[in-house]
């Protein structure tokens, strides 16, 4: 199994980006937290300070699994204002290769056109940049390789849908019993 990369900048949305990297760490996956700033400390929008495990510029992406946005602003549109970031996601994309994106992310792949004939969810009001998508009002959307999230309120089950896409139903109901995880 590869590497989940998951991207940080400033703004981010703490309960969306922590809830996917502690419960992807706890399925067992590698997970590395990734800096698309010059710094490796990245603050969220609630200021809670965050030291990545490495900044964009000194990954090479080989071994990615799948490619996760956390939500939160400004940090979403920093995402999607990061050029090389935007490069790697349309490569995935075309590969067929998973992508997962929370709250106000996944506006960024919809500009990027990884939405169009797509089912996909987000924050409130952040819908109109969806383009090409089916807008789902559900806390989360799974249409094929692309996992959505509609905000902080969806993150546990944001996260165990990505969890379900990599390693499957079992591994996500001994983590639901482990975390205590209602159905």
């Amino acid at each position: 199994m590869g590497t989940v990369y998951v991207f940080f900048a400033d703004g981010f949305e703490e309960i969306e980006a922590l809830t996917a990297v502690d419960v992807l760490r706890r399925a067992g996956l590698n997970v590395k937290i990734v800096s698309v700033t010059p710094d490796e400390i990245v603050v969220g929008a609630h200021d809670v300070s965050l030291l990545c495990d490495v900044n964009f510029d000194n990954c090479d992406f080989r071994d990615a699994e799948l490619l996760l946005l956390p939500g939160g602003m400004p940090g979403a549109a920093t995402l999607g204002e990061h050029k090389k970031l935007c490069e790697l996601l349309k490569d995935f994309a075309s590969k067929n290769k998973p992508l997962a994106a929370i709250c106000a992310a996944p506006m960024v792949f919809g500009k990027l056109g990884l939405l169009k004939g797509k089912k996909a969810t987000c924050y409130p009001g952040f819908e109109i940049y969806l383009e090409g998508a089916e807008y789902l009002k559900q806390p989360v959307v799974c249409d094929g390789n692309i996992v959505t999230g509609r905000g902080p309120g969806a993150a546990m089950d944001f996260a165990l849908a990505i969890v379900a896409l990599l390693m499957g139903q079992t591994k996500v109901d001994e983590l639901k019993a482990a975390m205590c995880v209602k159905d």
